[in-house]
């Protein structure tokens, strides 16, 4: 009766909250039902009508009792029975219905239900298998007294599970938080002791990052959940019965690889399922790159290693985590928004967002002045610390520009010195993204040509005024998804034949739990505290597909990572419904699969996605011997005495991988496939396996350029069993283009039924 309640109450904030339902599982021979009574054909002889549900229920059990009675939601109440029971039960007179009970999570980060795992939930698999996958996450650490890791119904710890939780007196560990360890040893020998004044020597998040990232992964279902009253309602993770085990590698200089292996190591000896690492640098050679060669190990025990894609696009190649054996994660938003409106003098309203709940402005518009006119230094427009003159911002509304310095910071150095608000412009680096952030003081965030319109207005007029119109939270923003212009972006620069990111996942304005130690800005001045913040960033969408894909291995104990992250490819959607490709936002236009990969996740549909592209370690190792890798360098990475094979011919193009990435060079007269008058070819070799019924699956193809042929031998691959596989052959032909030309295409094999898709690049250097 309380969670309707609380829908009630969510309802009126203006929130769209969906429900999840999952069919309870039955104990012995009897179920849950709910008894739906006419309260109005209530016999005289009854004064009450919980009289009249009792005697009803005893006419038909005399040892059933009802668990509750509804008042409000609902005229009747629940019990237990057995079908017979239920049966007669529903011919008795009043009775409208007996259902069967169903489990009900509602849900306010909003992507449970923006992914499709709200109307669909019943597809997933049982409570008891989902809750014995484990999901190690490798961050800032932990905070146990979120109730987001509440153990409420779940059983005892996975036998499998051998890990430990050393919090050295700091908190105790429960059935959700199964583990937590701290790994600072790396750290200390670079920067020195750690300074247990500013934070935790234990695994313990003095950040927020790590407790937000974990949450979002496999938090527990939480009501009246909410930052500063936005997105009010109920939060869960993706996987929200999965067990939690977090590992502290993070601290506030950084995090050092040496701790990141260390801590990789004992993850894989604790026995965890997945990887949630959102985490990176820069890029090296796999032999060479910490978060690699720990990743390759967990592949090879079968464990999911998610990592974000990073932060640093629009930018081309400007991906971090790009190994093969890990599935890299780009970011886009989702269909819900914080309006703030910057209002002006002359009448205009400008769109922006902002997530500051406080002492409101005062009803009437302020003197407003641009941030560079109110400072002497020569990036005043920057609203640098120690840059304002507060005899000119005192009282006013300041226009800062996005860059160099936190967007909250630069709100805390408006607010220091007497301004009364803060718009924040973006630049051309960030176009019209829109970041929402809990301002210390009124603000709103617009984008790049919002903030040219009011810096005109601010430069024209003699009087400039403006204020800030706060509207709260919406939902059912569109278009949506679209591609966060932060999101980093390929092509692969480590191997181009393999396409990176993997895939798309919601990444924007993501409400997850908090530590409790440290204000949403993360600024040392804000003293605010909250249970749930709302940050972005590729940090955000990594745990998403972490959560998802402990879903897919509950569901398929027995597939590979590799087939898990085919799944989750091959299904995913680059498409709107109008049929219009996913959109950019830092440009506006129609994104590619360099920005997104396969496109944004559909987990419904990777649970049965038909078939899967899988690799194993022999496939692994045949590929770093295309890349001439040494034995010494296969051994740093693989840890492994290998010796490449002289007499086999081994090619990047033939690693299995679930998309196409073409690289042919600007003079290229022939490729791997040879070439004919000038024409460039090149062959790459896939096998499906099949995972779903017997079937024969054709093949499409598509190109947005007529200078590029693609075509598939055979073009029908026939399934007769599960697990059987077939292999197919793709060659591309191509004349030169001029460099930095990108053409773009997809192959799809369906059966009818089942699409299984791939992304097409090709790229000329």
């Amino acid at each position: 009766m309380e969670k309707f309640k609380m829908l009630t109450n969510v309802a009126i904030v203006v929130l769209l909250l969906g429900v999840c339902s999952v069919s309870m599982a039955t104990v012995g021979q009897k179920k849950t039902y709910i008894v739906h009574m006419a309260k109005s054909q209530m016999p005289a002889s009854y004064d009450d009508h919980t009289h009249w549900y009792d005697s009803s229920l005893k006419s038909v059990s005399d040892s059933a009792e009802m668990l509750y009675t509804y008042n409000l939601v609902a005229h009747g109440f629940s019990t237990r029975l057995s079908a017979e029971e239920a049966r007669s039960l529903e011919s008795r007179p009043g009775i409208l219905s007996v259902l069967p009970e169903l489990r009900y999570e509602l849900h306010t980060t909003r992507t449970p239900g923006f992914l499709g795992l709200d109307k669909n939930a019943d597809l997933f698999p049982e409570v008891n298998s989902e809750s014995e996958v484990i999901i190690g996450v490798l961050d800032t650490g932990i905070w146990p007294e979120s109730k987001s890791f509440d153990d409420t119904g779940l059983g005892p710890v996975p036998s499998s599970w051998k890990g430990a939780c050393d919090s050295g007196g700091n908190f105790t560990c429960n059935k959700k938080l199964i583990g937590a360890r701290y790994f600072g040893k790396g750290y200390e020998a670079t920067l020195g002791p750690i300074d247990e004044s500013k934070e935790s020597k234990s695994p313990r998040d003095d950040d927020g990052h790590g407790t937000h990232t974990a949450t979002t992964a496999a938090g527990s279902a939480v009501s009246s959940a909410n930052l500063l009253g936005y997105a009010a309602g109920t939060a869960r993770g993706m996987a929200t019965r999965a067990r939690i085990a977090a590992y502290k590698v993070c601290w506030l200089g950084g995090c050092f690889s040496s701790d990141i292996l260390a801590a990789m190591d004992k993850a894989m000896d604790d026995g965890v399922n997945v990887l949630s690492m959102s985490l990176g640098g820069g890029t090296s050679d796999y032999y060479r790159d910490s978060v690699s060669m720990g990743a390759f190990a967990a592949m090879e025990k079968g464990i999911l290693v998610s990592c974000s894609a990073g932060n640093a696009g629009p930018s081309s190649y400007s991906l971090s985590n790009v190994s093969p054996w890990i599935t890299t994660v780009g970011a886009g938003t989702l269909d819900r928004d914080f309006p703030a409106f910057a209002s002006l003098g002359n009448g205009m309203n400008y769109s922006g967002v902002s997530l500051f709940r406080g002492e409101a402005l005062p009803g009437k518009m302020l003197p407003f002045v641009y941030a560079g006119n109110a400072s002497n230094a020569t990036n005043g427009n920057l609203c640098m610390t120690g840059t304002l003159m507060p005899d000119k911002v005192g009282g006013k509304i300041v226009l800062c520009d996005r860059g160099v310095s936190a967007r909250v910071q630069k709100g805390a150095v408006v607010k220091a010195a007497g301004g009364a608000g803060m718009i924040l412009a973006n630049t051309a680096a960030n176009g019209e993204e829109l970041v929402a952030d809990a301002h210390m003081l009124p603000a709103t965030t617009v984008g790049q040509k919002a903030g040219d319109a009011i810096k005109s207005y601010l430069f024209s007029d003699s009087n400039p005024t403006a204020t800030i119109l706060f509207e709260g939270t919406k939902v059912g923003i569109e278009p949506s998804p679209v591609v966060a212009a932060f999101s980093s972006r390929g092509p692969n620069s480590i191997t181009p034949e393999i396409m990176k990111p993997d895939i798309l996942a919601p990444g924007v304005n993501i409400l997850a739990g908090w530590a409790g130690s440290v204000g949403p800005t993360g600024l040392a001045d804000d003293r605010r505290r909250v249970a749930f913040n709302i940050i972005s960033g590729t940090s955000m969408s990594c745990p998403h597909v972490s959560g998802l894909a402990a879903l897919l291995k509950a569901a398929h104990p027995e597939w590979s990572p590799a087939a898990i992250r085919s799944a989750l490819m091959t299904t995913a959607y680059t498409a709107y419904k109008n049929g219009k490709t996913i959109q950019d936002l830092a440009t506006g236009k129609p994104s590619t699969p360099f920005d997104y990969g396969a496109g944004h996740a559909d987990p419904v549909s990777a649970l049965n996605p038909g078939l899967v592209y899988d690799i194993g370690v022999d496939d692994y190792l045949g590929f770093l011997c295309a890349l001439n890798y040494t034995p010494s360098q296969i051994n740093t990475l693989a840890r492994r005495n290998f010796t490449c094979d002289s007499s086999k011919k081994y090619s990047v193009t033939d690693l299995n991988y679930p998309s196409f990435a073409v690289a042919f060079q600007t003079e290229q007269v022939g490729g791997s496939g040879g070439s004919s008058g000038g024409t460039s070819v090149v062959k790459y070799t896939r096998t499906l396996t099949n995972v779903g019924s017997a079937a024969t699956y054709k093949v499409s193809v598509s190109s947005e350029s007529e200078s590029v042929k693609i075509s598939v031998e055979p073009e029908s691959l026939s399934f007769s069993q599960v697990n059987e596989k077939k292999s197919y052959t793709v060659t591309f032909s191509a004349g030169s283009m001029p460099s930095s030309t990108n053409v773009f295409g997809r192959i799809e094999w369906s059966d009818g039924k089942q699409t299984v898709g791939s992304p097409v690049a090709i790229s000329w250097t």
